[in-house]
């Protein structure tokens, strides 16, 4: 089963906002069974838009449509839809009922024409509620092709795909069920990884599909199946992938949904009952974002020390100052000794540290941009690694957190 995603709203197309709302749709409809064909983005244009449903009508078996239903001109896609459908609006009781009391219960104050307006719908549609907002969800039907009209702002779309759109979609088709196992993998590049796999990804089931997924510093590898035997199609799956795992159990962090490095390493301090604290320069409490980010930190992570000024590494966080000026702020002794003073102040059996140049001017450094020095005090000591991250700032900053993140896991492994 196919379908197609559009996504309707100039502010997309000339990247003012960012469509977050296909990402989530098509994530949802796999869970389901429903494979994307194709995502669509569009402009505010009538013919625009009626050529889009066209199109999508002869490739796919649903059509999800969101943005255009606001209460601006510019909001037509209800227009659209009684063109395509050759159907006009008539006025919905319940919605209109809705709209009134939101008005009146959250905003005290009455409707505008135009959010009255926002109660006409196609006279073929089914309406879907939307508890969160004045514009309703819409279900229509042509040509066995099923069109669901939902609105653009983010919280009110899931809504109304978890409570009305799946649910529907769901009881409506006959679906094969989709099912993917994703590895995360840390420390080497895609072209390496395919390397050590290579015979076993030539001898994959043709029905089954391996994809690379890199990003800095990591690889994902994702293995895809579909069909209408769940038990047999993940036994077939986690077959494969474990035979992947064992090639890449090295490198190998866990499983997509189950786990990502900083849980990995979350999980591994709680079980040492052991802690963790930082001290981040170039990386300005990124690492410690991500690490908090996660459910419980606050059991092993312990707290992070920011001294982007070089002075602040003396001053604050107890770095010599002579071994500053002997070596450079981005070096290797000066990492190692922040490691370790983060560890002592906080009393940490871990702690991280990272110094560099991220760019794009020099700063205190004596190296070139994209230079980074981190070091990992562990029970057992403290290790440095000196890196040439590249010019682009962005870049040299995720690198260096995933390879101090990488760094750690492998310490904490150790003992």
């Amino acid at each position: 089963m196919l379908a197609e995603i559009i996504t309707i709203g100039d502010e997309i197309l000339i990247g003012q906002i960012v469509d977050t709302n296909s990402a989530y749709i098509s994530k949802e409809l796999n869970k389901i069974g429903v494979q994307v064909y194709q995502i669509t983005s569009i402009q505010d244009d009538l013919e625009h838009i009626l050529k889009t449903f066209s199109e999508a009508r002869e490739n796919v078996d649903l059509v999800i449509v969101t943005g255009g239903l606001g209460p601006t001109k510019d909001d037509i896609t209800k227009q659209a839809l009684c063109e395509f459908f050759q159907d006009s609006l008539v006025e919905n009781a319940e919605v209109l009922a809705h709209i009134k009391f939101l008005f009146s219960n959250l905003f005290d104050k009455n409707p505008l024409r135009s959010n009255i307006m926002q109660a006409l719908v196609p006279s073929r549609a089914t309406v879907l509620h939307n508890r969160h907002g004045t514009a309703p969800g819409l279900w229509l039907e042509k040509d066995e092709t099923v069109f669901i009209s939902m609105p653009g702002v983010p919280y009110e779309m899931k809504y109304l795909m978890q409570e009305q759109v799946l649910p529907r979609v769901i009881k409506k088709f006959n679906r094969p069920f989709i099912y993917h196992k994703t590895l995360l993998t840390y420390g080497k590049g895609e072209s390496d990884v395919a390397n050590l796999i290579e015979e076993l990804e030539n001898n994959l089931p043709p029905d089954i599909k391996l994809a690379y997924l890199p990003a800095l510093g990591k690889v994902r590898l994702r293995l895809s199946s579909k069909g209408f035997d769940e038990n047999l199609l993940k036994k077939r799956v986690d077959a494969e992938m474990d035979k992947i795992y064992k090639i890449l159990k090295n490198i190998a962090v866990g499983y997509e949904d189950e786990t990502s490095i900083e849980r990995r390493i979350g999980a591994l301090l709680v079980e040492k009952g052991h802690t963790l604290s930082l001290a981040e320069s170039c990386t300005g409490g990124s690492i410690a974002s991500q690490i908090t980010a996660n459910a419980g930190a606050s059991e092993y992570f312990k707290g992070c020390i920011v001294p982007y000024a070089t002075r602040l590494k003396s001053t604050i966080l107890g770095v010599d100052p002579q071994l500053i000026e002997k070596y450079s702020v981005v070096s290797l002794p000066v990492a190692e000794a922040m490691a370790s003073h983060s560890q002592k102040l906080f009393g940490t059996d871990y702690a991280i540290s990272t110094t560099g140049i991220a760019g794009p001017t020099l700063g205190d450094g004596l190296d070139e941009v994209g230079t980074v020095c981190i070091a990992v005090a562990s029970p057992n000591g403290v290790i440095s690694e000196k890196f040439s991250f590249g010019k682009a700032r962005e870049r040299v900053i995720h690198k260096a957190i995933s390879k101090a993140l990488e760094m750690l896991l492998k310490e904490i492994l150790k003992n």
